[in-house]
């Protein structure tokens, strides 16, 4: 009885938080597809795999180092654990820098291949212009959600995707419905929402002692490989889907416009 309890204590708020980061989109969809109509709908909707994206890239190194930090501590050495710890916390960081330096130089014609032109694509390089300056707060809340988890705090990690959550509905209607900002006001919404779950989570692991930046320079290389080896199985499980939403985007463009 014990065990399934601790079981289904653990597996609800982590199917429950693991459900929210994927929904920011839809309420920046709702509040823009009800402020300015289909055209700021299909920004969104087409504008989201880019979003995915970060997602991805943070739920792949925050789970790939989370699983080998509990592998070490079950093993016993703590020692690894605190050490693939800092060194997910580190990556996290690097990719971030990587991600907005990247994607921000490309994001024109990464919308063009997604589909997006005229309007679409006018709306969508501000809403994502917003998103990529703001993707440490993207990958990081993704990517420490899963450390906070392994670490006894699945219903932490549930409760600060739910306040990031909270936030950004309420941002939402206040940038987009009242301000009326548009495609900008929903990307500062969800960039600050998202913000609001990366500082919770690092509160709870500054607080529980678990050092989540800097790594062994010698060692780093051999880490982050298996980090990533760890991590591409998440990754690729987060990002998959939205290949049919790209999919179908290009679709009812060429179908109906």
């Amino acid at each position: 009885m014990n065990n399934k309890r601790a079981f289904f204590s653990s597996v609800i708020p982590s199917v429950l938080a693991f459900a929210l980061s994927g929904i920011y989109a839809i309420v920046d969809g709702f509040f823009i597809g009800n402020s300015i109509g289909d055209i700021g709908l299909s920004t969104i909707n087409i504008a989201y795999p880019v979003v995915a994206l970060m997602q991805a890239i943070g739920t792949g190194i925050g789970m790939g180092g989370a699983v080998i930090y509990s592998i070490s501590i079950a093993a016993g050495d703590n020692e690894e654990a605190e050490l693939y710890a800092k060194a997910t916390g580190s990556f996290l960081l690097i990719a971030s820098v990587v991600v907005t330096a990247v994607m921000y130089i490309a994001l024109k014609p990464v919308l063009g291949l997604l589909g997006a032109e005229g309007q679409i694509l006018v709306l969508g390089e501000r809403y994502l212009r917003i998103i990529v300056l703001g993707a440490v707060f993207q990958v990081f809340s993704t990517g420490i959600v899963p450390l906070i988890r392994n670490y006894h705090g699945a219903a932490f990690a549930m409760a600060s995707m739910t306040a990031g959550f909270l936030t950004n509905i309420v941002l939402d209607y206040v940038f987009v419905w009242i301000l009326e900002w548009g495609v900008s006001g929903a990307a500062a919404a969800t960039i600050i929402g998202q913000g609001v779950t990366m500082t919770v989570g690092l509160i709870y692991l500054l607080a529980r002692r678990l050092p989540v930046l800097g790594f062994h320079i010698p060692k780093a290389s051999s880490i982050f490989k298996r980090i990533v080896k760890v991590g591409l199985a998440p990754f690729g499980l987060t990002l998959t889907p939205n290949l049919a939403v790209i999919l179908m985007n290009r679709s009812t463009i060429s179908y109906g416009g």
